[in-house]
């Protein structure tokens, strides 16, 4: 844990407000597509369909209180994702999304989560490659 904060501090400081992403790697690595679209779509770990749609047929009832996946690699680069997951309250404070690579300064966070990431960085890295691959 303490490794993925001072990861996310070093891509912080080289983040300005105008560039709006976080350029590094959380783990010096690009992410597995196939294992950030398993985390997409399972609803225990990334959760992210009950707020999303995307290009998922399989799955049944997907949120639309968000953003549509498609296209996502179209809209935003790796880095921009990359921010928007480790902490969408960075480019927007009243944002509901959850900060899935903070641990700190939350609030809303039942006991059993406190002090720990939704994702590990790995975890993160796979879901922006996937993210990266939908152009469409």
């Amino acid at each position: 844990m303490k490794v993925l904060l001072a990861l996310l501090l070093t891509g912080f400081s080289t983040c300005s407000l105008a560039q709006q992403s976080l350029p590094n790697s959380l783990t010096g690595e690009k992410g597995d597509p196939a294992r950030g679209r398993s985390i997409v779509v399972n609803r225990q770990v990334g959760l992210c369909l009950l707020c999303h749609s995307g290009p998922f047929p399989e799955e049944p009832s997907q949120g639309d209180l968000a953003p549509d996946l498609r296209g996502a690699g179209a809209r935003w680069t790796e880095a921009q994702l990359r921010l928007r997951i480790v902490d969408p309250m960075h480019l927007n404070p009243a944002t509901i999304m959850p900060a899935y690579g903070k641990s700190e300064r939350l609030w809303r966070v039942a006991p059993a989560f406190r002090g720990q990431a939704l994702l590990t960085a790995q975890q993160i890295e796979d879901v922006v490659a996937f993210l990266a691959t939908l152009r469409d």
